[in-house]
């Protein structure tokens, strides 16, 4: 008992280190959230497999079932990983920022930087940017992608509503015709209902004017 105990401990422990990266930005070695799944799949698994074998073979079990748990636990996650790395720097000095919450990833493209006042059309200055994420969605394909458009709360109600509907539609719209595929994608407007800062101040309103893409696990 005490021996396969030990082993599902080893088992997970490898898992978690496997899982370990090294920040680029601060060079601190971190648990990656593939490294986290992994150990927890490891040690479910090495339960499983040791209580379903036969007594004098629990602790080979233990070690079956700790390998295959880890490598299920931590697929998606080393997947968004990988993925969340590739757009950190693909979309470096762009003014797009990543967020990461669990497996979901969204990237918040300001307003400034991606459509003129008051306009749908996207500037020309951001296409590269965009070409860009098209070639990581190509590259990771199995997220759906979610485009939100959010403005700020000048204006009537009506007037923000659609321009922010316009706004996520054109980059939907973008995407599809540089070969993503429209089934991944949904695009709506938000209007000013989910400010990220005080619209009192021009500086906040600035900040709720932005497109966010949140990148989501297939159904």
């Amino acid at each position: 008992m005490k021996k396969w105990r030990n082993l599902t401990a080893l088992a997970a422990g490898v898992a978690l280190l496997a899982g370990c990266t090294t920040n680029p930005y601060t060079g601190e070695r971190q648990a990656s959230k593939a490294g986290m799944y992994g150990g927890i799949g490891a040690v479910a698994g090495a339960a499983v497999g040791a209580a379903t074998a036969s007594k004098k073979d629990r602790a080979k079990g233990a070690l079956i079932g700790a390998a295959v748990g880890g490598a299920a636990g931590g697929g998606y996650g080393y997947y968004v990983d990988r993925q969340e790395a590739k757009l950190r720097q693909t979309l470096q000095g762009t003014g797009v920022q990543v967020q990461r919450d669990g497996n979901n990833l969204t990237l918040i493209m300001p307003g400034n930087i991606t459509f003129a006042s008051n306009s749908a059309d996207i500037a020309s200055n951001f296409y590269p940017t965009l070409n860009s994420l098209v070639l990581v969605f190509k590259e990771f394909n199995q997220n759906g992608i979610d485009i939100v458009g959010h403005t700020d709360s000048t204006g009537s109600l009506q007037l923000n509503q659609s321009l922010s509907q316009r706004r996520a539609q054109s980059v939907a719209s973008y995407l599809t015709a540089n070969g993503i595929a429209a089934s991944r994608i949904s695009a709506y407007g938000a209007g000013p209902s989910q400010p990220i800062a005080s619209n009192s101040t021009e500086a906040g309103r600035a900040q709720n004017r932005r497109v966010e893409i949140n990148l989501r696990p297939l159904q």
